[in-house]
């Protein structure tokens, strides 16, 4: 095995940092949707769930209060499974894989609502059909046929046909504030890279570590 083989690739360095390095290279890489990532929740009973949502925002003055200290920004509807699970337990987990890298990021932490203004400045950025979509959707319900759901959208936009489209309370976004993060490094043989990250208890800085693969 050669020096380069066995010495850690994933540096140890400040997390943020490190994933807008990997995050830079994905979005010159990836074909498509570098900024997906796969949101698990739970609900109150620890019964999980997973799915694609997009990446809209992320970096380390994003979160504020209780939840300061950096953060990772996806919307959804909250009347949706996730929604629903997220009212119920604040707690999530995301997972960017960027196959053409052959990288992975875990990030595990607690979920924050951002705020209604910030919300409303997202939402209006969207296509306008996606946002007369959003107001079309009742997302995760009981659907009888497509056709009652472009009924739906061409209400939504003949009701708005003369001015802003109105974001509806329920469509709104999260961030989620890392307490852990881990990076994954493809390497032959399975003798693969990683290094976990986790926040101090005085939330300060961060320790590392490396992990058997």
């Amino acid at each position: 095995m050669t020096d380069d083989q066995s010495l850690s690739q994933i540096p140890s360095a400040d997390p943020f940092a490190l994933f807008d390095e990997w995050f830079a290279e994905a979005r010159a890489s990836e074909p498509n949707d570098s900024n997906a990532m796969a949101l698990a929740t739970a609900t109150a009973d620890g019964v999980p769930s997973v799915r694609m949502v997009l990446l809209k925002g992320h970096g380390p003055d994003m979160g504020s209060g209780g939840f300061a200290g950096g953060g990772f920004t996806f919307y959804t509807n909250a009347h949706s499974r996730k929604g629903q699970e997220i009212r119920a337990n604040a707690e999530a987990a995301l997972l960017f894989h960027w196959k053409s890298l052959r990288r992975q990021i875990r990030i595990e932490g607690p979920l924050q609502e951002v705020a209604p203004e910030v919300a409303d400045t997202y939402f209006h950025s969207r296509s306008r059909d996606s946002q007369l979509g959003a107001v079309a959707s009742d997302q995760s319900r009981p659907l009888d046929s497509r056709t009652t759901f472009l009924e739906r959208y061409e209400a939504a936009r003949s009701r708005f046909a003369d001015g802003e489209v109105q974001r509806p309370s329920h469509w709104t976004g999260f961030t989620l504030c890392p307490r852990a993060f881990e990076f994954w490094l493809d390497r032959p043989n399975r003798l693969h890279d990683r290094r976990r990250f986790e926040r101090s208890e005085d939330a300060s800085g961060w320790t590392d570590t490396l992990l058997f693969p």
